[in-house]
């Protein structure tokens, strides 16, 4: 029996709720052997940000480069990924992989903290975007990257269609920064379609973007079609979301013990 192997390149989180760490927990969850390439360290806990460091963007290809050559994955994902240059180096290295990739397009971290500047933001679109499979902006980021006000269903329809034409297959505008909305809206081959949930009013949610998107990336490796992979991945991340440990004393992480529920709700097509 094969061991299903996912890689994330993201940053690093000490307080273990988000960014690579949550990454190989969620895949873990998810009965994947998760691999690594460190973009960025940071320092911070459930309070605050208080320093980010990207690393050099020839220590990310080396990384990418050992991987790829010994440890191969059958999906990958990136999350925060800090300049240009490491956005630029990502995709060019990733450019004739036939996996399938997940961009998580992290702008900004749950404290307010950007982590992406403007020359970054371009060089994600132009570079990394026509390089995706699948792109899972938040509300935020969507807004971002399409460069409009998104702040309902419509205008998450309007934003997902715009990020598509900028490359990738697919496109997931996700709800749950929108007050007392969780419903995500997926663009995928000239149709929506929307994954809903149970908003859960609480501030520990630390990490579950992160917590997301490697769920789907975990289920696209072990050959989940698209929409299979997200509702299971979004019956996941609200399970942690619901059962999330409360710890520290600011935005708490997700429940990364959590089990993957059997059952899930499907797309509605829109």
């Amino acid at each position: 029996m094969s061991t299903v192997v996912a890689m994330t390149i993201a940053g690093s989180d000490p307080s273990g709720g988000a960014g690579l760490q949550a990454d190989l927990k969620a895949f873990h969850q998810h009965g994947v052997y998760g691999t690594t390439v460190t973009t960025l360290l940071t320092v911070q806990n459930t309070q605050t940000v208080i320093a980010v460091e990207t690393l050099e963007p020839s220590l990310v290809l080396a990384q990418l480069d050992a991987l790829l050559a010994d440890i191969p994955p059958r999906a990958a994902k990136t999350g925060a990924l800090g300049t240009a240059a490491i956005i630029e180096t990502v995709a060019d290295c990733l450019a004739g992989c036939e996996f399938p990739l997940v961009v998580d397009p992290v702008m900004i971290s749950k404290h307010g903290l950007a982590l992406l500047d403007r020359e970054a933001a371009q060089v994600m679109r132009s570079h990394l975007l026509p390089r995706a499979f699948l792109v899972t902006p938040n509300a935020f980021e969507a807004a971002m990257l399409a460069e409009m006000v998104v702040e309902d269903p419509a205008s998450m329809e309007k934003a997902a269609v715009a990020i598509a034409k900028m490359g990738p297959r697919h496109v997931l505008v996700k709800g749950g920064h929108l007050r007392g909305f969780a419903t995500d809206i997926l663009y995928s081959e000239g149709e929506l379609h929307t994954f809903p949930a149970e908003y859960i009013p609480t501030q520990n949610t630390h990490g579950s973007g992160c917590v997301f998107s490697a769920a789907i990336t975990a289920q696209l490796a072990l050959g989940e079609d698209l929409q299979s992979a997200i509702a299971k991945a979004k019956a996941f991340v609200t399970h942690a979301i619901r059962s999330n440990p409360s710890l520290g004393q600011g935005r708490g992480p997700t429940n990364l013990h959590a089990t993957v529920p059997s059952k899930h709700k499907g797309a509605t097509k829109r």
